[in-house]
């Protein structure tokens, strides 16, 4: 998965505006209590913050 592929996914699930807060600010578990911005910065795999974001907003098993 590409950082854009990550993006669109987030803007899908959160809108334009909220999907950039939300990778600013939310703190998640999953990425070792980072932000998916902070994430993408450390070079987490886009898969691996997907799936952590996608765990954090309880999505259907149909979106992972």
């Amino acid at each position: 998965m590409r950082e854009a592929d990550l993006r669109a996914r987030l803007r899908t699930h959160l809108g334009d505006a909220y999907s950039l807060m939300w990778s600013d600010t939310v703190v998640l578990e999953g990425l070792g209590h980072r932000t998916v911005s902070q994430a993408l910065a450390g070079g987490v795999p886009c898969k691996d913050i997907w799936l952590a974001a996608w765990q954090a907003l309880e999505l259907p098993a149909r979106e992972r």
